[in-house]
């Protein structure tokens, strides 16, 4: 862990270094890709210095148990060591875990569809409430949310929705929401009061990157053809490709 923690820690200074050049906001894809790094890498710095300023002031508290000859006080640096090893386990917690290799795709903006299924009207109303749910989870992240498209039934209901969910990690936070998504309940259509099972897909799609494609001319090859038929009939065909 040590080794890694080093290199990335070195890695974050040559970003720090590289965003005071004034010369890279020229570049705007580049600017981009070293500002998130040096974002992601910040968290990672921070979470060592935290561990580090921690396991100072524990050895500190510690040593003044040691050579404390009030009772009390001695009593009261006591309780401070105990506090700071379990700060100390957490920072430690924390950094392991930012330190494990994440997915490329957790930083993805995405595309989310949901899609009625089994249940009829019943699983439609299902469906909105899963988007009502996505929609305002994604307001307590702070995250851009656009629908694409809808299509909704006569009570409210959704028979599928697509819609866009951009920001800070999101992909890392919704991926695992694809699949099938069931609920049994007595549905408000329902007069008689029995529990009906309904179900509704969900697909987390990451956005891909944006590509620049430069068709030269000479790729282009241009055929003309002519088709002749009965009653004077003739179509003069351009094809490209």
């Amino acid at each position: 862990m040590n080794e890694r923690l080093g290199s990335l820690l070195r890695r974050y200074d040559e970003l720090s270094l590289m965003a005071q050049d004034p010369n890279l906001a020229k570049d705007t894809n580049k600017f981009r890709d070293v500002m998130k790094e040096y974002s992601q890498l910040g968290e990672i710095a921070a979470a060592n210095e935290e561990l580090t300023g921690l396991s100072r002031q524990l050895e500190e508290t510690k040593t003044l148990v040691q050579s404390e000859k009030d009772p009390e006080m001695k009593e009261l640096a006591k309780e401070e060591v105990k506090e700071l090893e379990i700060r100390l386990k957490e920072a430690e917690d924390k950094l392991k875990f930012l330190l494990v290799p994440r997915d490329p795709l957790d930083e993805k903006d995405i595309i989310m569809e949901i899609r009625a299924g089994t249940g009829g009207e019943e699983a439609a109303l299902f469906a909105t409430d899963l988007y009502r749910m996505y929609s305002r989870f994604a307001e307590t992240k702070n995250w851009k949310f656009e629908i694409m498209s809808s299509n909704e039934t006569e009570l409210g209901g959704l028979k599928e929705i697509i819609f866009s969910v951009s920001g800070k990690n999101v992909y890392e936070n919704l991926r695992f929401e694809s699949g099938v998504h069931r609920v049994q309940r007595v549905p408000a259509t329902e007069a008689s009061g029995r529990i009906h099972t309904s179900a509704v897909t969900v697909a987390v799609l990451p956005e891909a990157d944006e590509t620049e494609v430069d068709i030269r001319q000479e790729d282009l090859r241009i055929d003309v053809m002519r088709a002749g038929g009965p009653g004077g009939q003739c179509v003069n065909t351009t094809t490209r490709r």
